[in-house]
């Protein structure tokens, strides 16, 4: 069964509560408080995974509870902290909160791992509570509780090319053609009900060409209001790199004007407001073995007005596949090398705003001490030596006085004691 949106409700663990206890022990009369912390609440993560490709797993368990954390213990012991959950979902999952429309992540490569609610932090215990004055604190905290969203998943499928196009356009028998994908295909509308994916494979090694094509449900007139399957599919082309947009050209389809079908399609990808009518676009007349001349000339001026590839293709008789298989591929590495290019000048962009470091200007000396430097040094050598020398003889001249001094005023004390 293939699933691609799912509501859930997740809850992480609350936090455990702080502990009063006080330590009661031989030979210690005043232990003094000793409640240790509560135990943090278990987070719920989710990580993406290429082992899924449908939120089924979903519809049937709707609700996520991790395990609260522990209470805290006595002896300064903190409380065991609460199991995670951890919830693996298809790559290319978006995660909104269902309450507010908010994106809360979209898991666009393999094995990315992302907190969606984390668990309440536990409550400390008395011993955090004492003081110089307050001994034997009675005070302890309880813990926070978890947080808790309800989500809605949207399953985005990954593709290089989407089909689309009116039902029985020939979608399904194409992507049957040029991949190893075995669709349900039938003569009567609305045949395929879910998208189906194909790896196709151009080239030799070691310069294989592979990309991937996605199988659209069909689109009618009004899609965007809901006739039809409305547009709930329209969502696993939004990451597509190209279009290829299928025109039944004969008869059979009972609608006289492919110019008409060829723009209700177009509206209702502009209706879908994602960027798709911005796409890279290949026209396709298909059921050439029975195709009406007329119809297929048609298309094609209206394609050349627009600017846009035109292709003949006849899954029946496999006439065009092999051409259109190429430009497929073409284009799918153009856009990949414009995607390539942006990343790199967005790159290039961030190191040129870095702040960047000074060069030092380099030296010829290679390690060896110039003659400039030389003579610098002497002339520092000889003012230092200069003022030391200056410092030394005042020094030597206030003892010389001091002495003299002394002797002075000892024989003057001595003449007037006579």
């Amino acid at each position: 069964m293939f699933v691609d949106e799912a509501k859930i409700r997740v809850a992480s663990g609350a936090g455990g509560n702080g502990c009063m206890a006080f330590r009661r022990e031989k030979f210690v009369p005043r232990g003094g408080p000793s409640g240790g912390d509560g135990g943090r609440g278990g987070d719920i993560i989710m990580e993406s995974s290429e082992r899924h490709n449908t939120l089924v797993h979903f519809r049937f368990n709707p609700e996520y509870k991790a395990q609260r954390g522990r209470h805290g213990l006595g002896s300064n012991c903190t409380g065991p902290e609460g199991e995670s959950v951890m919830l693996k979902v298809p790559v290319g999952t978006a995660v909104y909160n269902d309450e507010n429309g908010e994106l809360m992540h979209d898991f666009a490569e393999a094995n990315e791992r992302v907190v969606i609610a984390r668990g309440g932090r536990g409550g400390r215990g008395n011993q955090h509570f004492a003081t110089p004055t307050h001994q034997a604190p009675r005070e302890h905290e309880p813990g926070q509780p978890g947080q808790e969203f309800r989500l809605r998943l949207e399953l985005k499928l990954l593709a290089d090319v989407g089909l689309v196009g009116y039902p029985n356009a020939g979608k399904s028998t194409l992507i049957s053609r040029i991949s190893a994908a075995r669709p349900k295909i039938a003569d009567y509308p609305f045949t395929t009900l879910q998208p189906n994916l194909g790896v196709v494979a151009m080239g030799e090694m070691p310069n294989v060409v592979s990309f991937v094509v996605a199988d659209i449900p069909g689109l009618i007139e009004g899609a965007s209001d809901g006739a039809g399957l409305g547009t709930q599919f329209l969502r696993h082309v939004e990451r597509t790199r190209c279009l290829v947009h299928l025109v039944d050209c004969s008869d059979a389809s009972g609608r006289p004007d492919v110019v008409k079908d060829f723009d209700v399609i177009l509206r209702e990808l502009h209706k879908f407001d994602a960027g798709l009518e911005r796409k890279p676009m290949l026209v396709v007349a298909s059921k050439m073995d029975a195709a009406n001349p007329l119809k297929v000339e048609k298309l094609r001026k209206h394609a050349r007005k627009l600017g846009l590839e035109f292709y003949e293709i006849s899954a029946v008789t496999g006439a065009g596949i092999n051409e259109l298989a190429w430009s497929m591929a073409r284009v799918v590495e153009e856009v990949r090398r414009q995607d390539a290019g942006e990343a790199t000048a967005s790159e290039a962009a961030a190191w040129a705003d870095e702040p960047k470091a000074t060069p030092k200007p380099k030296s010829n000396s290679k390690g060896r001490i110039t003659m400039a430097t030389k003579k610098a040094a002497k002339k520092v050598a000889k003012k230092a030596v200069k003022k030391v020398a200056k410092k030394a003889v005042k020094k030597v001249a206030k003892k010389a006085v001091k002495k003299v001094a002394k002797k002075a005023t000892k024989k003057v004390a001595k003449k007037a004691a006579k």
